[in-house]
């Protein structure tokens, strides 16, 4: 069963959508200039059995807003959850089945840093219980990563890719592109290098300068221009496109049915409990849908969570916002989304976005028939004007 049918409520839903779990481990061996995650160096170590054990309290706080529904999907995100123990990755996990209903056949994310590999240790994250890697190489070339402040090198890149596909047949990699100093050629030569291991997904993303980084404060020196970023977006969905690989998203891209079923969730405006220092959630109820943070402080969410609050905030998105919130992550699609899927997720008719879809159509970011609603090329390429037209007044 995908879903939990609920008695029709006027403005309300009708039935609750699919439900994932994201797990934050907020740790890192050293924070890279470009990440604006929640994620702190470790510096001299943290007390990872306290911490699982503060994530199950925190679950348990939240239980009562779920209880019952289906977990689809499980992602373990950072920070670098890798530099847990396989002991703890078993506890953890064998703790989230014993109190929640996640499905037999979930799929069971790890992200990975190449500096945290070691054979045994992600044989023992498989017997765990975790069926996929993605594992953050952003590049193979050790000039770029030492830019990127990667702690890994080209070799341990390599190494990394190698081991992971030891003990996993489900491996996402992620690149990135519009690195400093490079060319159209080594950007192709990273992603060619990514493809001759066999990989069924891989995720493209352009380097940006997020506030609240090093990098916003002190750029570095020679990135791309437009007009070169542009090529290399190009080239690597030509290039993934010829090795058979869907683009099913902004950046993500897969050998067919190896899709991200977790990132599809966020995607399709499905649901998520979020546990863990600075976690997000989003949760739907017959009349309404709530948006949860955690504190994002390692130390404060552990305080908050032994006080049995581990929520820093809790709140109820308005209908006015729901428009541009579902639009902002179904648009992500290329192949964009079932029309009816907004008024299952939102609560809310279509017609009340009419006039947008009309205007989204007629400047070209947008092409629909009675069933279905898909950005076109030009819409993908210029997502943000798309998604300004679903913005309230």
């Amino acid at each position: 069963m995908s879903t939990i049918a609920l008695t029709p409520m006027l403005g309300g839903l009708r039935e609750l959508p699919p439900l994932s779990l994201y797990v934050h481990v907020p740790w890192c061996v050293r924070k890279c200039p470009y990440c604006d995650f929640n994620s702190h160096e470790v510096k001299g170590g943290f007390d990872e059995d306290g911490y699982v054990q503060a994530l199950f309290a925190d679950l348990e706080t939240e239980l009562p807003n779920v209880w019952g529904r289906p977990v689809r999907t499980v992602f373990i995100g950072g920070g670098t959850p890798s530099l847990l123990s396989a002991g703890a990755m078993e506890t953890l996990i064998q703790g989230l089945r014993a109190r929640l209903r996640i499905d037999p056949d979930a799929e069971i994310t790890l992200e990975a840093n190449p500096g945290t590999f070691e054979s045994d240790k992600f044989k023992g994250f498989r017997d765990a219980g975790v069926n996929r890697l993605s594992i953050g190489i952003q590049s193979f070339e050790p000039a770029k990563l030492a830019s990127l402040g990667r702690i890994h090198n080209g070799d341990e890149a390599r190494r990394a890719v190698e081991i992971a596909l030891t003990h996993f047949d489900n491996v996402n990699l992620d690149l990135m592109y519009a690195l400093p100093h490079q060319t159209l050629e080594q950007a192709m030569a990273d992603l060619d290098t990514a493809l001759s291991y066999g990989i069924t997904h891989l995720s493209a993303y352009h380097l940006t300068l997020e506030p609240n980084t090093l990098f916003a404060v002190q750029p570095p020196a020679n990135l791309p221009d437009d007009e070169l970023s542009a090529d290399m977006q190009e080239a690597i969905e030509q290039r993934l496109a010829e090795a058979g690989f869907e683009h099913y998203e902004t950046s993500a891209f897969c050998m067919p049915g190896k899709q991200s079923r977790h990132n599809l969730n966020y995607w399709q405006f499905g649901d998520y409990l979020g546990i863990g220092a600075g976690a997000h959630g989003k949760i739907s109820y017959p009349d309404r849908i709530e948006r949860t943070m955690r504190f994002k402080q390692p130390t404060a969410y552990l305080k908050a969570v032994a006080e049995g609050a581990p929520a820093q905030s809790r709140s109820k998105v308005a209908r006015a916002d729901l428009p541009f919130e579902f639009m902002m992550n179904l648009l992500r699609l290329t192949g964009g989304f079932e029309a009816r899927l907004f008024a299952e997720r939102t609560g809310l008719p279509l017609v009340l976005i009419e006039p947008a879809l009309r205007e989204a159509e007629a400047q070209g970011l947008i092409e629909r028939d009675l069933t279905c609603i898909r950005p076109t090329l030009q819409g993908q390429r210029f997502l943000n004007d798309l998604l300004t037209l679903f913005l309230k007044e």
